[in-house]
């Protein structure tokens, strides 16, 4: 009997130990944080939604939702924080989650204002619908970029500076920390300037239609460190600023109007009475389209082709939208089939005529 009453003092000295209620006062701490963030997200959050879904504003209803997020985090670091003061730690232990801690605090409030960032992009773009200019859009994105951006770098150094000295002790060890530093605030500083250079050329707007010698799409988003381009193929091409403000870029959006180039090859038994009327009937045609623009019209006989008789056309539409571009094109092409047709003409396609010259006649009639 004695080896199980020694068993049992054993099990009541650990139940009943001041470090076991420690423990389990931590635990405790924790699960009531916990149940706490649920009273908070189903009472106090509610109660803050009811009253912004009455406000006219959808601004406030987004930045509570945005808010939201941290909120709850910060109950999970206030519980960490309460149980690590009920246990006993050693001094070392105790600083270090002491600065687990710090950091975790710094991470919440940085994080909560990243995300707020987002809601003065909203504001932004609210305000540049208002206005006819694409700059605006261009800069409100520029600026909300560059605001998340700053936010990152300031956020990350704040919370180096909790563990300056390992950190410091790190790179100094290794040796390369510093180069690795320099080396990325060299690659953004260039993208910072291609950034500015692009804002001050303005060379395209969001929305515009773009070519490079790295892609050609829609512009969708200027930000701090590169620009966003949707390509044709609906693929998203992510170009950094510093190469972008050194590569040359066409906008095709800043067409004034848009060419149609080509020749029109007749057959040679066309003779040169239907050719005069033919080349007069299609620049008269073109002279009088509304879509098409009335100052460059180029219609001529031009040259002998190989297999035709070639009409050289050269104009250019009003508009420069793709589609609409396409509607006339389509439009002052069967025109000129009516054309050709009326005239009794026929359109030439690409032929060879072959003359084999029979030089041994003796040996032809014997094979």
């Amino acid at each position: 009997m004695s080896f199980w009453e020694d068993i049992l003092s054993l099990l009541e000295e650990f139940v009943f130990s001041e470090s076991m209620w420690r423990i389990a006062g931590a635990i405790g701490t924790i699960i009531l944080t916990l149940l706490l963030r649920q009273v908070f997200v189903k009472f106090i959050v509610g109660l803050f939604k009811k009253f912004t879904r009455k406000t006219k504003s959808n601004i406030d209803d987004q930045l509570l939702e945005i808010l939201e997020k941290p909120a709850r985090f910060a109950f999970i670091i206030l519980g960490i924080y309460l149980a690590g003061q009920i246990i006993e730690f050693s001094l070392n232990v105790q600083f270090f989650i002491g600065r687990v801690t710090r950091s975790l605090i710094l991470f919440t409030l940085f994080w909560a204002a990243y995300r707020t960032a987002t809601t003065f992009s909203i504001l932004f773009k609210k305000f540049t619908e208002n206005t006819e200019t694409k700059f605006d859009d261009m800069l409100a994105s520029f600026l909300t970029n560059g605001l998340k951006a700053m936010i990152i770098i300031i956020g990350s150094i704040t919370i180096v500076q909790v563990w300056f000295e390992e950190i410091a002790g790190i790179l100094t060890g290794l040796g390369l920390g510093g180069l690795a530093f320099a080396l990325a605030a060299k690659d953004t500083a260039a993208n910072l300037f291609g950034s500015i250079t692009i804002m001050i050329d303005r060379p395209f707007a969001i929305g515009d239609w773009i070519q490079t010698p790295h892609v050609e799409g829609t512009v969708e988003e200027m930000g701090f460190r590169s620009t966003r381009v949707r390509t044709f193929a609906q693929a998203l091409v992510t170009i950094p600023n510093s190469v972008m403000g050194n590569d040359p870029i066409t906008n095709w959006s800043r067409m004034g109007k848009r060419r149609i180039s080509y020749r029109l090859g007749v057959t040679y038994s066309t003779t040169s009475e239907q050719m005069r009327e033919c080349v007069a009937r299609l620049r008269g045609m073109l002279e009088g389209h509304p879509e098409v623009h009335p100052q460059t019209i180029f219609v001529y006989f031009e040259r002998f082709g190989d297999s035709a008789l070639e009409i050289f056309l050269y104009f250019f539409t009003n508009t420069t939208n793709w589609q609409e571009f396409l509607e006339v094109q389509e439009d002052i092409n069967l025109k000129i089939m009516d054309i050709i047709k009326e005239l009794d003409l026929s359109v030439a396609f690409p032929s060879r005529s072959i003359y084999i010259e029979n030089t041994d006649k003796k040996l032809v009639a014997n094979s």
